[in-house]
């Protein structure tokens, strides 16, 4: 199976947590409560950043820099 991309925009949350653990370090540095939560199999990236008022390019790169790429 291949590696999901980090940039897409319907990866689950807790996708990203799987497959770049360090990008929750991210999350946990805006006070997000994403990492560990029930919803994070159905919420995105969009869907964190909206329910947050994050800029969400601005989180992308910062999910893309811990996680090394």
């Amino acid at each position: 199976m291949t590696r999901p991309s980090i940039d897409d925009p319907d990866l689950p949350l807790s996708c990203l947590f799987h497959e770049w653990p360090d990008t929750a370090l991210v999350f946990m540095a805006h006070r997000m409560r994403c990492f560990g939560c029930p919803i994070a199999p159905f919420h995105s990236v969009t869907d964190a950043c909206l329910e947050y008022r994050l800029d969400e390019d601005a989180f992308r790169a910062a999910l893309r820099a811990a996680a090394g790429l």
